[in-house]
């Protein structure tokens, strides 16, 4: 096979990939698990008044015991929000609501919505009906009074900033009932140059019995608007990016569901009591989406049942995950604590690990994965060695060009050959005209002959293209690389080539390949596809990342100079 068929194969696959992926986008729909197909009956509390939870499914010995409520949905919002306290530090301006402490906006100062533009921060958190996400958290018991996420708390400031020579802050909620005595006192740290949130839930009991309850922390939404953009997926990574609930657990690793599956797939449905199987201790549970998420952080060792389920409120179908923790009891006169982390903001795989484990896979590479997490290493590496991520890409190219180096050197030298061989093969096409079987089996011959393999060519062009739909993935995924600039023109290499430069010189490669390749058995209809190949690469590149088509560029024109030097240097031998 010549290496112009090899391309031809490589432009059928990477084509079959990307229609694949837009059929997935566009027309896949959830398979039934087998489960019942079920919306979750909302929880059952009123502010301050007493949760009633389900019966406590016992002890077991790999869950706490545990009294839950009867399912994950949040009740139906009752009433107006509280009074709202702004708080502000070098990475996250964030508004918490005294209803229920909740989270209601986080806006990443570090991250504008479009290049350059900082007065337009990322807003992650947003309580606006459009693009409602919340991070909620709250108390239930089933013996007395609890403050669940509708509960009021009151506030001893408006507003908290992060300033000058402290490196962090706390914000104290505050809840009490007088009846039973029991009093809340829920506290949001805040930390220079950080997104995690520290919380605190500090329970003390003046009362004259003893309270016992359980602390649940939950990711409210609705799915984010993501503008159509016109074009393939692959134009709009908004579109190709997972959105939904994520959990990790150290036995099953990293899960996900999307919103579409959420009544067909169950993590624990409202109607299983034992809650074993949805317990575990070193988790997390998420809301991702595109280069940002938040997720729920239980304490390190604490053992917490995991549910998902939708709500419904104010005419929105609403999304959640929660966590439930073990069960707390408070003595009278005494206290306890409840902890957590809470985390919003970009998918910084650097550090993510180092917060909890597996909290670097939200940014999800597919299948590619155990190629793609290799390579945003490595682009780490280069990157804070040139510091320019498109030299990191130029400078990735030809790490792999040279690890490739020996395979790539036989391929050209088995098409060298083959391109020597062209009038001979001339030749027999004339001999035997028509006749295929007899001209087939007289190149054969000749290639035994001459020790030539024809199917030389094919495997070291596909090699690179797991590494080029993984590049494509972490060019996807990759926070660091959003609105990255390279040089001159291109100021975002995660957005395509403005001014189609790219692509052009792409093309320009490839015509270039095509005139230093054998034509060696090319049928005329064949021969017509590679001629128009450099157009449509261009036109289809046109529309991908400029950082990936960088990478294919780049790796193109250092292919064609390998493949020249090689071609000339078996040629001066066959002439000597």
């Amino acid at each position: 096979m010549t290496n112009a068929r090899s391309i031809l194969v490589l432009a059928l696959l990477m084509l079959g990939y990307l229609l694949w992926t837009q059929w997935q986008q566009d027309y896949a729909r959830p398979h039934p698990s087998g489960t019942e197909t079920t919306t979750a009956t909302p929880v059952t509390t009123s502010g301050s008044a007493s949760a009633t939870p389900a019966a406590a499914p016992g002890d077991t010995p790999t869950a706490p015991k545990v009294d839950t409520p009867a399912a994950v949905s949040a009740p139906t919002d009752s009433g107006a929000a509280g009074k709202s306290i702004t708080v502000r530090t070098d990475v996250l301006e964030v508004a918490i609501d005294t209803r229920g402490g909740s989270l209601v906006r986080a806006d990443l100062l570090a991250y504008p919505q479009q290049p350059k533009d900082f007065e337009h921060p990322v807003r992650l958190l947003d309580d606006s009906a459009a693009h409602f996400f919340v991070a909620q958290s709250g108390l239930v018991s089933a013996q007395g009074a609890a403050p669940d996420h509708q509960a009021t708390f009151t506030a001893e400031r408006d507003s908290y900033a992060l300033v000058e020579g402290k490196d962090q802050i706390e914000v104290p909620l505050t809840w009490i009932d007088a009846a039973s005595g029991l009093t809340v006192r829920k506290v949001y740290v805040f930390k220079r140059g950080s997104y995690v949130i520290d919380t605190r839930d500090e329970i003390g009991n003046a009362g004259s019995t003893a309270w016992t309850g359980n602390a649940y922390r939950q990711l409210q939404r609705v799915p984010p608007v993501i503008p159509s953009g016109g074009g393939f997926a692959f134009n709009n990574p908004e579109r190709f990016s997972f959105v939904g609930a994520a959990w990790y657990s150290p036995t099953d690793k990293f899960q996900k569901i999307k919103f579409d599956k959420y009544t067909t797939d169950k993590l624990c449905a409202s109607s299983d009591h034992d809650l074993a199987r949805c317990t575990w201790a070193d988790g997390w549970a998420a809301m991702i989406q595109h280069y940002f998420f938040a997720a729920w952080i239980p304490p390190a060792g604490e053992k917490e049942a995991y549910q998902y389920a939708t709500t419904s409120a104010n005419g929105q179908t609403r999304y959640l995950i929660r966590t439930l923790g073990p069960t707390l009891s408070v003595a009278p006169g005494a206290s306890t604590t409840s902890n957590a982390r809470l985390y919003v903001g970009p998918k910084l795989q650097s550090t993510l690990d180092q917060i909890a484990p597996g909290l670097a896979l939200t940014a999800d590479y597919g299948i590619f994965t155990f190629i793609a997490e290799p390579l945003h290493w490595v682009l780490a590496k280069l990157y804070a060695l040139t510091g320019n991520w498109g030299l990191a890409i130029i400078l990735l190219v030809l790490l792999i060009k040279a690890v490739f180096f020996k395979l790539s050197e036989a391929q050209y030298r088995s098409m060298a050959k083959m391109k020597k061989l062209q009038p001979r093969v001339e030749a027999l096409k004339e001999r035997y005209g028509d006749d295929r079987q007899k001209l087939n089996q007289a190149m054969l011959e000749l290639y035994q002959k001459e020790k030539i393999n024809p199917l030389g060519g094919c495997l070291p062009v596909l090699i690179p293209l797991p590494v080029f739909f993984a590049l494509y993935w972490v060019l996807l995924e990759s926070v660091e690389l959003r609105h990255a600039p390279f040089i001159g023109w291109i100021q975002n290499l995660t957005a395509p080539d403005p001014y189609f430069v790219l692509p052009v010189l792409n093309g320009l490669a490839m015509i270039a390949t095509q005139w230093l390749n054998p034509t060696t058995g090319m049928d005329p209809v064949q021969a017509k596809m590679m001629k128009a190949m450099p157009l449509m690469f261009a036109v289809m590149f046109a529309f991908f990342p400029a950082g990936l088509v960088l990478y294919w560029t780049v790796n193109g024109y250092a292919s064609l100079i390998q493949q020249w030097i090689i071609t000339r240097r078996i040629e001066a031998g066959a002439k000597a």
